[in-house]
C-alpha cells in the first residue's frame, strides 16, 4: 500500500522550514496540560496523556521536561480552553485554527488582528466544516518501522494510506480509527514521531505565487503566537510556491 499524501508532504516540508522546537514544546505543554486535566497524571491510564508524552518525544523533549509538566499540570493545572476559529485569508484561501488559551478574549483580539492585518477575515464557526476532513496522522522514521512485515496489520487498523515522505512514513486513518491505530502501533513497538488529529483539506485553493506568499505570512505571524496550537488551510502549494519560500 503506497500513495502520495500531498498535506501530509506539505506539512513535513513547511516543517523543516519553520524548524522552532521552542514552539513546539509550548504547544506539547499545554497538550500534556490538558490531558492530565482530563484524564490523570498517569500515561497507563489516559490516552491522550500518553499521546502526548510520545510526541513529546518525538522532537526531542528531555525526559524532565516532560515530568516537569506532569506535576505542574497536576499541582497547578492552567484553566486552559480549547478555541477553533475559521475565516479565509489572501486570495480566499481557507483557513482553520485551533487554539489552547487562558484567556479567551486575548486570543480572539489577537486572532482577528492578525488576520486582518495580513489581509484575511475571521468568519462563523462551522462555516468552513465541508472544507476540511478529520483525519489521523501517524509520521514515522523509515529506521523505526519494517513496512513489509507490518503492512497487513496496519490494514486491519484503519490505515488508509501509506505516504514515503523521503526519511518518514506517514500513514492516514479515519478519525474513529485513530485510537485502534495508536493502540497497533504500540502493540506493534512502532516508535511514532508523531500522532495527531488534523484537518485535511478535501479540496486545494490555487493562487499565484504572490497571493501564496502573503498568505503563508499570515501562516506564520499566527503561529508566532502561544495560544496557537495548530493553522491549517487548503492552499496549494506549488513547486513553484515552495522554490519562492525557500529563497525568501
Amino acid at each position: 500500500m503506497s500513495g502520495h499524501n500531498k498535506w501530509s508532504t506539505i506539512k513535513r516540508k513547511k516543517g523543516a522550514l519553520d524548524a522552532k522546537r521552542s514552539k513546539e514544546f509550548s504547544r506539547i505543554i499545554k497538550e500534556i496540560t490538558v490531558a492530565v486535566k482530563e484524564g490523570g497524571p498517569d500515561p497507563e491510564g489516559n490516552p491522550r496523556l500518553r499521546l502526548a508524552i510520545n510526541n513529546a518525544k518525538g522532537v526531542n523533549m528531555p525526559k524532565e521536561n516532560i515530568q516537569r509538566a506532569i506535576n505542574k499540570a497536576e499541582k497547578d493545572p492552567d484553566n486552559l480552553q480549547e478555541l477553533t476559529f475559521e475565516g479565509y485569508g489572501p486570495g480566499g484561501i481557507a483557513i482553520f485554527i485551533e487554539c489552547l488559551t487562558d484567556n479567551n478574549n486575548r486570543t480572539v483580539s489577537a486572532v482577528r488582528s492578525t488576520l486582518t492585518k495580513r489581509g484575511g477575515s475571521l468568519g462563523t464557526n462551522g462555516s468552513l466544516s465541508f472544507l476540511f476532513s478529520r483525519k489521523g496522522i501517524f509520521t514515522i522514521a523509515k529506521d523505526k518501522i519494517n513496512l513489509e512485515e507490518v503492512e497487513l496489520d496496519l490494514i486491519d487498523a484503519g490505515a488508509q494510506d501509506v505516504d514515503d515522505n523521503g526519511d518518514f512514513y506517514v500513514i492516514t486513518t479515519e478519525m474513529e480509527d485513530f485510537g485502534k491505530m495508536n493502540k497497533k502501533l504500540e502493540e506493534l513497538n512502532i516508535e511514532v514521531e508523531n500522532a495527531s488529529l488534523q484537518r485535511i483539506p478535501n479540496d486545494f485553493k490555487s493562487v499565484d505565487t504572490d497571493t501564496a506568499l502573503k498568505f503563508l505570512k499570515l501562516v506564520e505571524d499566527l503561529e508566532d503566537n502561544d495560544d496557537v496550537q495548530q493553522v491549517y488551510h487548503n492552499l496549494e502549494l506549488t513547486d513553484e510556491i515552495m522554490a519562492a519560500m525557500e529563497n525568501e
